[in-house]
């Protein structure tokens, strides 16, 4: 689509992007209607994640995953799901299906599962085999809080172990993990966790949009989001270029602060 008129915008990478990344959660969209999201937003999307066990139900994955890849987007398994291969000892076999499905990313959690670290560590490197692997750290359960020091150590780890991007937890409902139970970012883990990272291989889970805007207002456009609904892409990227009352007023030329 040609450009109806100019305007002075903040610069985006083209795909495929390494930062400023939108990472999509697939709730189990019909794979009838996936077409139709990809040729209003495709173009704004890197990774599209099948939420928590619903690739192992999903009839239509092979269908999506090829369609994914036709837009230059990752399809990525939930790391739920693997946690729950972990528990039961399938974790070869999970790898196995995943590849022969198409999948080309893999996330690597322990969000529910009694693991250990290390044991998060070995994850990642058999994975990465075979896969690129998007990591997570935090729990999902608003009790269980990592200290900051914590979080650096377990985001440092999972780069070291080969994983591509690490996600910081914080589920669709935008509660736990880096957030408070009600929603307010905890700002000194996230300093923690990009001391630890960097920007460029942090993707922060910001299903709401007042955490999508404050990313975007201490860390610039092209910060890594990850969660967004399918439906919101275009609304995120419209916060993204200044094109909503929320960032209008952002530098068109702002650049990432860390």
């Amino acid at each position: 689509m040609s450009t109806p008129f100019p305007l002075e915008l903040p610069e985006r990478p083209g795909k495929p992007r390494s930062i400023g990344i939108t990472h999509v959660l697939d709730k189990g969209l019909p794979a009838h209607e996936l077409p139709g999201v990809l040729a209003t937003c495709g173009a704004y999307i890197d990774i599209w994640k099948f939420g928590w066990g619903t690739a192992y139900l999903d009839p239509g994955v092979e269908s999506k995953l090829g369609t994914l890849a036709a837009h230059g987007i990752l399809g990525c398994v939930g790391g739920t799901l693997l946690e729950v291969a972990w528990v039961q000892r399938r974790v070869e076999e999970f790898l196995d299906w995943a590849a022969s499905v198409g999948f080309s990313c893999v996330e690597v959690s322990r969000g529910a599962a009694p693991m250990r670290p290390d044991e998060k560590y070995d994850l990642i490197r058999l994975a990465t085999a075979r896969f690129t692997v998007l990591s997570e750290v935090g729990s999902k359960k608003a009790a269980d809080q990592l200290s900051c020091a914590q979080w650096a150590e377990e985001v440092g780890g999972d780069l070291a172990a080969g994983a591509r991007w690490v996600l910081t937890e914080g589920r669709e409902s935008g509660t736990v993990g880096i957030y408070n139970g009600a929603g307010t970012i905890r700002e000194d883990v996230v300093a923690a966790v990009l001391d630890a990272g960097g920007v460029e291989r942090v993707v922060f889970e910001t299903p709401r949009k007042d955490q999508a805007v404050w990313f975007m207002r201490h860390c610039g456009p092209n910060v890594n989001l990850a969660n967004i609904p399918a439906a919101e892409v275009l609304g995120v990227e419209t916060l993204r270029l200044g094109l909503r009352a929320d960032t209008m007023l952002l530098t068109p030329k702002a650049a990432l602060h860390r």
